[in-house]
């Protein structure tokens, strides 16, 4: 991609975006940075309230909308009023998603459609909303939010690494494409963050924050806000892949380096999970039976 491409993205005064998930999280975070920048964002949610209550602790440049991403007309209308109103669109940020924490065979076939159809289709409507506008104008910036899920394997969120590595290996193979029409691509792949999805889709005897505190060794998330500035800066710097925070950097080399010890390395991990997960359900010393 040219240096051309990267310096109009990195300029973000003016600059047209649409953000997905935006209601909480690191959607919100990313209205709150780009909004910071100068950028004018469409805040999109699922859910309407909460999408409306990022926009309106924004600019008056902030807009919001209600958009369910497993509709591909709502994605492409949110897309098509950006472009109607502006005349293009500059960054367009896939970042809605679900997740589900349990044991696979757990998981239900409504488990497993609803996560592909949030985490997968949900980007593929993104992308397919997006990029032929991108294509057309001549430039643009396509945001996909992954995990170090979709760059490491770990049991007990089985389909959640599924979605998430399908999103890093679109973002890949469309950049390679992309760069031809002056187009940026960018998967973000950041560990354990500090938002609600880390109390959500807890299916059965798993806490999440534990579940992911164990998986990275530490009782600190990763700050929102902050990921949002360093996506901003990946984008200016025109990077395929941003893998934040810094200290996730081993389990990403160890995952393409040496699959072998990460995979028994993953398989201690659940061990040593459900050992947590089987104390943590057992009765208290002396509680009634």
């Amino acid at each position: 991609m040219s240096s051309g491409t990267a310096s109009r993205a990195g300029g973000f005064a003016g600059k047209q975006a649409v953000v997905t998930g935006a209601g909480s999280g690191i959607g919100a975070a990313l209205c709150r940075a780009l909004d910071a920048a100068g950028a004018d964002v469409l805040c999109t949610d699922v859910d309407a309230v909460a999408a409306q209550r990022t926009a309106a602790a924004l600019s008056p440049r902030a807009r919001s909308a209600r958009v369910d991403v497993t509709d591909a007309a709502a994605v492409q209308a949110a897309v098509d009023e950006v472009v109607e109103r502006s005349g293009r669109l500059d960054l367009m940020f896939n970042n809605a998603g679900i997740t589900w924490a349990a044991d696979t065979e757990l998981l239900t076939l409504e488990h497993w459609n609803a996560i592909i159809d949030v985490n997968i289709r949900g980007v593929v409507h993104g992308v397919a909303a997006a990029y032929p506008q991108m294509v057309r104008q001549g430039h643009g910036f396509l945001v996909n939010t992954a995990s170090m899920a979709g760059l490491a394997a770990a049991g007990q969120i089985t389909s959640y690494v599924m979605s998430k590595h399908a999103v890093v290996g679109l973002s890949l193979a469309l950049r390679s494409e992309a760069a031809a029409h002056n187009i940026g691509v960018l998967a973000i792949c950041p560990a354990a963050v500090e938002t609600p999805i880390l109390d959500k889709g807890l299916i059965t005897g798993i806490n999440g924050r534990e579940f992911y505190r164990m998986g990275q060794r530490s009782s600190r998330f990763y700050d929102p806000d902050r990921l949002a500035r360093d996506t901003l800066r990946a984008i200016r710097r025109n990077r395929a892949v941003l893998v934040a925070p810094r200290k996730a950097y081993p389990g990403w080399l160890l995952a393409r380096y040496a699959p072998g010890l990460m995979q028994r390395m993953s398989i201690r991990f659940v061990a040593r999970q459900r050992a947590a997960q089987r104390d943590a359900a057992a009765p208290s010393e002396g509680a009634t039976r």
